[in-house]
């Protein structure tokens, strides 16, 4: 994988089995397996790979280091919405992330942000830790990208833990 090191792919690949393993709170919705979360997780080395970003796999082996902090979380990625992405005076996209709790006691987020241009193309990402979210409440950070991003920019939530 030119661009990418087979570290970085190999840790972002992890860091979605790992998801998929965490399972899902709620039975109503298709839990991805986790071989399609290991197609996912390749599809998205992939396409990180060919763009040829070193800043850009640098940001992604990143947010598999941080997804790991959240071992033994549970998929709530219904729990969480983003705001408007805006560019900051450096160029960086921001967004604003609510986690919303629905357990009974206080609970820690890890969301991971993915920005894409209008195609759809992943430009950066990152991954937001929201700690000691209360019972039932919730919750509030911005993320912010790592790299100076230009003309329409997107963003959605890759991954998000409760643990």
């Amino acid at each position: 994988m030119a661009g990418l090191g087979g570290r970085g792919a190999a840790g972002a690949a992890l860091a979605l089995v790992m998801v998929s393993a965490a399972g899902c709170g709620n039975d109503s919705q298709h839990s991805p397996t986790p071989a399609e979360q290991a197609a996912s997780a390749a599809s998205a080395a992939a396409s990180l790979a060919a763009r040829g970003g070193d800043a850009l796999a640098s940001a992604s082996a990143e947010a598999g280091r941080r997804l790991d902090e959240a071992k033994g979380g549970l998929n709530a990625k219904d729990q969480v919405s983003l705001g408007a992405v805006t560019l900051d005076g450096d160029g960086r996209a921001t967004t604003t992330v609510t986690a919303r709790n629905t357990a009974s006691a206080a609970k820690s987020f890890a969301v991971q942000v993915n920005f894409t241009d209008g195609g759809g193309n992943l430009l950066d990402v990152v991954v937001l830790m929201v700690k000691d979210v209360a019972a039932h409440g919730s919750g509030h950070g911005t993320a912010r990208g790592n790299r100076r991003l230009h003309g329409e920019v997107r963003a959605n939530v890759g991954t998000a833990l409760r643990y």
